[in-house]
């Protein structure tokens, strides 16, 4: 299925029914009063996030959604029953932005989490509710109010906890394939992804994590180049990147050096923050070099200045992967070991007394 990260759709919570006006009409019982019921409320309109949903492609063909109105109130004090809720699935990670105004209404992430984005209309009184001691029999009565309309554009950020980043043809697909079951596009010639790709990359029993291939980036990517911001968001939920660069470039491309340290820049132009995120380096086809393989690697790891973690690899020979994911696997275990003692030590005893 084609991946499909933003759309904006519409979006109408149900109508309140409306009150009743009506009156007793019994034997025996000439003055019998009102008895209209009130209206039920319209239904509400969320957004759900459901596992196993990873596009919003199911969004191409309808993008109007509309909620159940509330049925009117009647006679007897009855009251109308209330429109049923809509719910709408989307992937986790989705983003909620009102269009028009740009304000972000949340995000659903977890398994089953929700959002409300339409609240339905509030279902009118009938006429009891308006009877007193100087009118026993009001005709009055009030309409269901309209529920809220709203158009939405709906943003999705992949959730891994691995981001791959390199420019187009450094081998990210290929390495993903080579640890995943994951199956991108790919092939000898240069091209770029044109969309993130997922994999569970499994080390062991019960060990694993998420690894998402981002598409290739290009210089002023930042600034909406080529595909630019669109998937340098796709980054933003990652704890750990991977830098990929290809070792043995093409002849008429970048030297691995100045395509390195153009990544680099756009990153920093996007978010210094994830900029300043956990980034492995990663040297790729390195089979391509022969005997100049070592050579070449440490010319580009002093070209680039680099003093954190550098892997050697061969994506395509899967040389050196599995080390790569061991250690990924072990480090990922180390953030989620530190950020627990990080909460156990927050915790106040006090604070719910």
């Amino acid at each position: 299925m084609k991946f499909v990260d933003e759309v904006t759709v519409r979006v109408q919570a149900g109508k309140g029914g409306d009150g009743s006006a009506s009156f007793r009409r019994e034997k025996y019982i000439p003055r019998g009063g009102p008895d209209g019921g009130d209206g039920g409320d319209g239904g509400d309109v969320f957004l759900v996030a459901k596992s196993g949903i990873n596009t919003l492609a199911d969004f191409r063909m309808t993008r109007q959604f509309k909620a159940e109105n509330g049925e009117p109130g009647a006679k007897q004090n009855r009251t109308g029953r209330s429109g049923v809720d809509l719910l709408i699935e989307v992937a986790p990670g989705t983003r909620i932005i009102e269009n028009d105004t740009d304000e972000v209404l949340g995000e659903v992430i977890e398994h089953n989490e929700r959002l409300l984005v339409a609240a339905g209309g509030h279902g009118g009184k009938g006429n009891t509710r308006f009877k007193s001691s100087v009118n026993q029999a009001p005709k009055r009565f009030t309409p269901g109010t309209a529920g809220e309309k709203r158009v939405l554009r709906l943003e999705l950020t992949v959730l891994a906890d691995v981001g791959l980043l390199g420019l187009p043809n450094a081998g990210k697909s290929t390495l993903i394939t080579a640890v995943s079951a994951a199956r991108p596009k790919v092939a000898d010639y240069p091209f770029t992804t044109l969309h993130p790709n997922l994999g569970v990359v499994g080390v062991g029993a019960h060990r694993s994590f998420v690894m998402a291939d981002i598409p290739g980036l290009i210089e002023g990517a930042a600034d909406g180049a080529g595909l630019g911001i669109r998937f340098l968001k796709h980054l933003n939920r990652t704890r750990l990147l991977l830098h990929i660069i290809d070792a043995a470039p093409p002849p008429g491309s970048d030297d691995a050096i100045t395509g390195g340290k153009a990544i680099a820049q756009e990153l920093q132009r996007f978010s210094p923050d994830l900029a300043n995120r956990e980034r492995w380096l990663v040297l790729n086809k390195l089979d391509l070099l022969g005997d100049q393989a070592e050579a070449e690697a440490d010319r580009i790891i002093a070209g680039l200045d680099w003093h954190g973690p550098v892997y050697r690899i061969s994506a395509l020979q899967k040389t050196g992967t599995q080390r790569l994911v061991g250690d990924i696997m072990t480090r990922l275990e180390q953030i989620d070991a530190d950020a627990a003692v990080t909460e156990e030590g927050d915790y106040d005893p006090a604070a719910e007394g």
